[in-house]
């Protein structure tokens, strides 16, 4: 025993060693590029500020689709350098691109000719090469860019030396597989010229004819210059044909205080969230805290060493995850206090309630992974900044709670704090029949959905502002003015200053900033405005200012999150759910558990959205970040039900205490870790709603009503759902769990 305590000690040693270790590298780093350091953590357009480049459309005849097609395929293209990136029309004929940059380290010059201008590219035979090279006009090419579907860089293994070739893999569109067959055919032997901007990018040989759509370029002498390849190619694969008109360097979006008013409500938040723990799980709770606290100070590390940029719906990411990171711990500590309430002693209370645990959690947390993992696949800009926050939020929580804290609960117990009443006990003594009451509740349900469906039609707001929802800039598009004053503003005082003029003399509700270094403009975005009110705005800005004509510059935007990023996250979305359909029922035995899981998604995300349309909140990119939180949410919270469900059909008889019993049992049992992890989400929340910057706050209030919603059906609607779907539902297919429980008894 004595030899036990002391291994305890060393190890509990190099823990602190360890940690004391990660508290310097988040704030000093390591090595000559501060790696791990939080202060160099990668920031959005909407936090940091970056570049701004704007780009005219040479093509007088260009059509919409055209145009929709280009913005997209260059939305993609800025993906590959930051994913947070937007792109919107300007004008009639003008295509913005803007790019997240602390431009406190990098240079803005180089970003954006490592961004290019997106030119015209051709493939040439050599013929056509040696015409276009003279000067002659009368040269063919055989493929543009509008052929060209994808190029991606990678490598592959020479099959004789063993040795690594770094290639360029094409993939053409239809179109572009029959015009590539053609010149490939007739040049066997002979150079194809890759032509961009008017430079010769690469010429490979042709080794023989190619057929089916896709191709490789090798010869590459390394990844690098692959890459670089492969982003020229993506670059002119464009439908149009753009000019760089002009670039510059601008503001966050939110203010600079965004970002630290929402680490200090964090702060507060985790603080709160330690002391609840603490309060309700006693020693457990205090060494959670500690655990959470590693979680912390992992996030913040891998945040700068994964280069994962953070923007507003990134921090929505990591609020889900902090949360899930308790929840993981409370269903532990929970199930602790219950092996002690049957008098089972703390050292094997200890070990059975993590055995009991691991399925609620790997459970609930690898549905969400797959969430987070078909975003990112399917997913732009947005989505895919929430989805990879969330993505290392999720894995870093299950290391926090099942290894971490299970390390820090076995070392003490080894160290001999096994006294019972530092841990805690609870006996399930009285059950709540909460299927009894399934049918006020749906009525309730579906009262809500239906009201908010309903508002789309009776909003008083709808006639002043033409939406049936508040569709935010980033939806609908508007109008950008810019403006030179005689002094620069920062974000904040013109916050302070000048949008109130501005709401004032155009009647709009909604303003969004950003400043130009280095210059005295700010630009404003608002709703579109007419020519009435331009002409109200110019003489505001004249009377207050001192402003002229000539210092104002307003031209019609188009939305930043385009019709295709909106179809791609909600086909991801729908992806998701049904992966997480199959999986639940995979894991559960019965394809009924899979559908009410996915239905109380459904009625999570209706609440929310209720909110959305009653409030007439603004909906925006915030919108997304916020639904994608409530599905990740609600699908964990599910998980805690059935997994309780699924355990008691194994120690209770379905055949002699009814399916209702033990449904209410399941609900009984996991209620306080209901009560527990929702309150401490809700509380995280709550500091950013209290803290934050005013564009935080409808964001934050929805996250509530989710939060809320979440604890309601977590409770009330998924347990008896799966009940009622049991009962009157495909009753011979769901006899897995049934039979086992059977057996069992």
């Amino acid at each position: 025993m004595k030899k036990a305590k002391t291994k305890a000690i060393i190890w509990l040693l190099v823990f602190a060693l360890l940690v004391a270790g990660g508290v310097y590298t988040v704030l000093f780093g390591l090595g000559k590029e501060n790696a791990g350091k939080a202060a160099n953590i990668a920031l959005g357009l909407d936090l940091q500020g970056g570049v701004s480049v704007t780009y005219e459309i040479q093509e007088k005849d260009a059509t919409d689709a055209a145009i929709d097609a280009t913005i997209d395929k260059l939305q993609r293209r800025v993906d590959n350098y930051s994913p947070d990136g937007t792109v919107y029309k300007q004008g009639t004929n003008r295509i913005t691109v803007e790019i997240p940059l602390d431009t406190s380290k990098y240079d803005p010059n180089k970003v954006l000719d490592e961004l290019g201008r997106p030119g015209e590219l051709m493939f040439m035979d050599g013929d056509n090469y040696k015409k276009f090279a003279a000067g002659e006009k009368d040269y063919t090419a055989a493929l543009t860019g509008a052929d060209v579907e994808n190029a991606e860089a990678g490598r592959t293994q020479n099959q004789t030396t063993g040795a690594y070739e770094y290639i360029v893999s094409l993939k053409f569109t239809d179109e572009g597989a029959t015009k590539f067959s053609e010149v490939t055919g007739a040049n066997v032997g002979k150079p194809v010229y890759i032509i961009y901007d008017g430079k010769v990018v690469s010429a490979p040989n042709v080794l023989q004819q190619i057929n089916g759509g896709s191709a490789q370029i090798d010869g590459q002498k390394d990844l690098e210059e692959a890459q670089s390849l492969a982003d020229t190619i993506k670059i002119g694969a464009l439908p149009l044909t753009l000019n760089e008109l002009s670039s510059q360097v601008v503001g966050a979006q939110l203010g600079t205080d965004a970002l630290r008013t929402s680490m200090i409500a964090g702060a507060i938040g985790l603080c709160i969230i330690f002391l609840i723990l603490i309060i309700f799980f006693r020693f457990p709770g205090f060494l959670a805290a500690i655990a959470l606290c590693t979680y912390t100070i992992m996030e913040l590390f891998f945040l700068n060493t994964l280069h994962i940029t953070l923007t507003l719906p990134g921090i929505a990411g990591i609020i889900l995850s902090i949360g899930m990171a308790v929840d993981a711990n409370v269903i532990i500590f929970t199930r602790i206090k219950e092996e002690i309430g049957r008098g089972e002693t703390v050292r094997t209370a200890v070990k059975t309630g993590f055995s009991k645990a691991l399925s609620a959690i790997i459970d609930g947390n690898v549905t969400t992974i797959i969430a987070g993992i078909v975003l990112i696949l399917m997913g732009t800009g947005t989505v895919k900044g929430f989805a990879r926050t969330l993505i290392l939020g999720i894995v870093l929580s299950m290391v926090s709670a099942l290894f971490i804290t299970k390390f820090l609960l076995n070392t003490f117990v080894t160290l001999g704090v096994t006294n019972k009443k530092l841990y805690g006990s609870v006996e399930y003594k009285k059950t709540w029949k909460y299927s009894k009451y399934f049918k006020f509740v749906s009525v309730f349900s579906i009262l809500v959905i239906v009201a908010g469906l309903a508002f789309l039609f009776i909003n008083p707001n709808i006639k002043a502002r033409g939406n049936r929802l508040n569709f935010s800039l980033e939806f609908s598009g508007g109008t950008s003015t810019t403006v030179t004053f005689d002094k620069a503003y920062t974000l904040e005082e013109a916050e302070r200053e000048i949008v109130p003029v501005i709401k004032d003399a155009t009647g709009v509700s909604e303003v969004q900033l950003q400043t130009i270094d280095g210059t005295n403009q700010v630009v404003f975005k608002t709703p579109s405005i007419d020519g009435e009110k331009r002409t109200s705005l110019a003489s505001a800005l004249e009377s207050k200012f001192g402003v002229t004509d000539a210092d104002i510059n307003s031209q019609n935007i188009s939305s930043t999150i385009s019709h295709e990023t909106q179809r791609d996250a909600v086909l991801a979305v729908v992806i998701a759910s049904i992966l997480m359909l199959i999986y639940v029922a995979f894991r559960f035995s019965d394809v009924r558990f899979g559908v009410a899981a996915v239905l109380a998604l459904l009625h999570d995300v209706m609440f929310v959205f209720f909110a959305y349309s009653a409030g007439y909140l603004s909906v925006g990119g915030t919108f997304i970040a916020c639904m994608l939180t409530i599905v990740g949410y609600s699908i964990n919270s599910t998980i805690v039900i059935f997994d309780r469900v699924r355990e008691n059909l194994q120690v209770m008889n379905p055949a002699k205490d009814g399916y209702d019993a033990i449904v209410d049992a399941s609900i009984s049992q996991t209620f306080t870790r209901n009560i527990y992890t929702n309150l401490t989400t809700f509380v995280t929340v709550l500091m950013l709603y209290i803290l934050g910057v005013p564009s935080l706050k409808e964001f934050t209030f929805a996250l509530m009503v989710g939060v809320i919603a979440g604890t309601y059906s977590s409770i009330c609607v998924t347990g008896p759902l799966w009940l009622q779907m049991r009962k009157h539902i495909g009753n011979k297919s769901g006899k897995g769990v049934a039979k086992k429980a059977k057996a069992k008894a």
